[in-house]
């Protein structure tokens, strides 16, 4: 049986933690920045954990 290919999509946009958790980018933070304040381009710029029902698939895009 062939190896399962790993979603490029998805490789470019999650990385799993030590714990096996799932990190994301905050969405938010592309344009229109001078209109928000710097308390929530603060917010928007750190990592997010994946929600748990959401990393299952992920985890399956990404072959682990």
């Amino acid at each position: 049986m062939p190896k399962q290919k790993t979603h490029s999509g998805a490789k470019k946009r999650f990385k799993i933690t030590g714990t096996g958790k799932i990190k994301k980018q905050q969405a938010g933070m592309r344009h229109n920045l001078e209109v928000k304040s710097g308390k929530r381009k603060r917010r928007l710029n750190q990592d997010q954990i994946v929600a748990p029902a959401d990393a299952k698939m992920i985890k399956k895009l990404l072959g682990k």
